[in-house]
């Protein structure tokens, strides 16, 4: 007898169809399954075996091959292991055949029948949706992450309750949408900052205007706390941006089956020894790196220098075009990667650069190899770089400082003054930016952000037009002195 049940592959983070054929025929036992499976599908047939045995119904006696359809597309993970223990029992007249049309089926299963949550699974439900499926069969844990994508998500604990319902024995309700989350965590507040209104400033305008943001400074000045505030003076992204980030995440297995819904903006926060795999993507199964995991959001490379020069110069393309392409001899897979990239640095290797409490104990030789980890076509990408200084001590014992609430306030009236029409450059602003070009050598690259940044600076003094002072603040930031320090 033959039986057929549908699920999806992911191809970076498209799904593609998948038809479970079983094939249970007289012969000497055996179960092969072919398609071009990897191991942790391949061993499917032991947990299957022991699942079906678990849920008190009949492993199929005979010869059994089970095709994973089209054979070309490589099949990975353990998502298969329910649309395969389904079809099997199908074939063996266990279950209607009729039952398992337009429907789709995805979990992995326990050796004890029950069903675990695997990663992806918003994006097979949303492959369901579009090939017109009735309903989605899935781990009772991941049906809300399902539900997302508006297919009717059957919530499933146990391969027994899978026989049951497509049998009709067993009436099982979908998942009812899922409400908002919310503001979910609550980000750190800028309020904890005490002085670097400087530092602060450059943060709001990074906020507003979706602007790289690079902080030098020596050990202890705040750049990390800083940088780790920016999250919490973000607008909550909209629906269609949070279903975006949510795939993302759910393809990394990273999605909180209670909270599925990606609200707020994402903020990593990689080690410096992280490969440039882990940075862009890529590897062995080509899923999304930390910088496709911080799209829609901010992505903090902590002590910048630190990290592989491979990796950070992996990162030009994605800060210019949104994305990242991964192309490897089976195929090329894109993953989405529009984020904001924050950099904290030392000024040098010992830290002790720029602060007047110490003195830098580093050669010549250990400061040039120090720079040369960062070249001037990536330095060219942040739009906002300055250097900070140590906190003076009445600072410390100030009061606390603005809250984030009252800078969001600020960034999204901003943001949306910037959405209905960006203000243009006077004449005066544009004259000064004409020289300033010519003076302090800007690149094309760089002429284009200072005039972006200006228009921010523009859009949070609520003014109608880009003036001579607004570009004036915006070329502070890319000063040669403040290069040369960084």
């Amino acid at each position: 007898m033959l039986a057929r049940a549908v699920t999806h592959a992911l191809v970076g983070l498209e799904p593609r169809r998948v038809d479970v054929e079983a094939h249970v025929r007289d012969g000497i036992p055996g179960f092969a399954i072919v398609g071009l499976a990897d191991r942790a599908c391949q061993e499917a047939r032991e947990r299957v075996r022991s699942g079906i045995s678990a849920a008190e119904l009949s492993f199929p006696p005979g010869r059994i091959t089970v095709n994973l359809a089209p054979a070309e597309l490589r099949k990975e993970g353990s998502g298969f292991d329910l649309p395969i223990a389904l079809a099997l029992l199908a074939a063996s007249r266990q279950l209607p055949r009729s039952a398992l049309e337009r429907t789709a089926a995805v979990g992995e299963l326990a050796l004890d029948g029950r069903l675990r949550r695997v990663g992806g699974v918003l994006a097979v439900a949303e492959g369901a949706r579009r090939l017109g499926a009735e309903r989605l069969l899935c781990p009772a844990d991941s049906a809300r992450e399902a539900a997302l994508a508006g297919v009717a998500a059957i919530p499933i604990r146990h391969l027994a309750e899978a026989a049951a319902y497509l049998r009709g024995e067993l009436e099982l309700e979908p998942e009812p949408p899922l409400a908002p989350n919310g503001d979910g965590d609550a980000a750190p507040d800028l309020a904890d900052v005490r002085g670097q209104e400087r530092a602060r400033r450059a943060l709001e305008l990074a906020a507003a205007g979706g602007h790289n943001v690079l902080l030098g400074g020596p050990p202890g000045t705040g750049k990390t706390m800083l940088a780790r505030r920016l999250p919490g003076i973000l607008p909550p992204l909209d629906s269609d941006a949070a279903l975006e980030v949510t795939r993302i995440h759910s393809v990394a297995g990273l999605v909180d089956g209670e909270r599925p819904l990606v609200s707020r903006a994402p903020f990593r926060a990689p080690h410096h020894s992280a490969s440039t795999a882990a940075i862009v993507g890529g590897g062995p199964h080509l899923r999304p790196g930390e910088a496709s995991l911080a799209h829609r959001g901010v992505l903090l490379l902590d002590e910048l220098a630190e990290f592989q020069r491979p990796a950070l110069e992996a990162l030009r393309q994605p800060l210019e075009d949104g994305f990242v392409s991964v192309s490897r001899a089976a195929g090329r897979v894109v993953f989405p990667a529009r984020f904001q990239l924050v950099g904290t640095m030392n000024l040098c290797p010992c830290g002790g650069r720029g602060d007047p409490a110490a003195q830098c104990s580093c050669s010549a030789q250990r400061l040039a190899r120090y720079r040369d980890k960062l070249s001037r076509a990536l330095l060219d990408r942040f739009d906002l770089v300055l250097a900070m200084p140590r906190v003076r001590g009445e600072e410390l014992a100030a009061a606390p400082g603005e809250s984030s609430a009252a800078v969001a306030t600020r960034v999204t009236v901003a943001r949306e003054r910037l959405a209905a029409g960006p203000p243009s450059r006077d004449q005066e602003a544009d004259a000064l930016l004409r020289r300033a070009a010519d003076r302090l050598h800007l690149s094309g690259r760089g002429y284009a952000r200072v005039g972006r940044v200006a228009r921010t600076i523009a859009a949070l003094a609520e003014s109608d037009s880009v003036r001579a002072e607004h570009v004036a603040e915006a070329l502070s930031y890319r000063s040669p002195d403040e290069l040369s320090r960084v």
